[in-house]
């Protein structure tokens, strides 16, 4: 069994993590976004009318799918931001490292898996279906997911 410290270590690697995710995928798509403005801001009227306003259109549809997942991601940035980092609770909840007899899961935001030389830790949002299961779980229960039942053994 693992020592405490060595889950906190864990917990705070899958924050920051959770983190770098964030800040990645919001570079990228400010990226693409300021790609797309010189895009629109460099297309030239052709004698092609319709072929320039259908470029144009095409762009601009482009512009506002980026600026909606820009949104969205600003609030996973939100909820990011309002997870304690130092959560020890009897129930799982949000910031919540919880050790199974499958998988360990971090809740935060779903950002895939974390992996160092020793662990993987799955980051979670509680909107998941995973999420759901565990969310409000205490050590020593179970939940079933696709058809595999799962023991929660720790909660950190």
């Amino acid at each position: 069994m693992k020592k405490i410290e060595e889950f906190e270590t864990l917990k705070n690697e899958a924050y920051n993590y959770c983190g770098q995710f964030v800040a990645e995928r919001l570079g990228r798509i400010q990226s693409q976004i300021k790609e797309l403005e010189t895009a629109l801001t460099s297309e030239t009227k052709s004698s092609a009318g319709d072929k320039h306003e259908t470029g144009r259109a095409m762009i601009q549809l482009e512009r506002e799918k980026l600026g909606q997942q820009l949104s969205e991601l600003e609030k996973t940035q939100q909820l990011l931001s309002k997870v304690p980092k130092d959560r020890n609770s009897q129930m799982v909840g949000l910031g919540n490292l919880v050790v199974t007899d499958s998988f360990t899961y971090y809740v935060a935001i779903s950002a895939g898996e974390y992996k160092n030389s020793t662990n993987s830790v799955y980051c979670i949002s509680a909107a998941t279906p995973i999420g759901k299961l565990v969310y409000g779980k205490a050590i020593g229960d179970t939940f079933q997911f696709n058809g595999k039942t799962s023991t929660i053994l720790t909660i950190h």
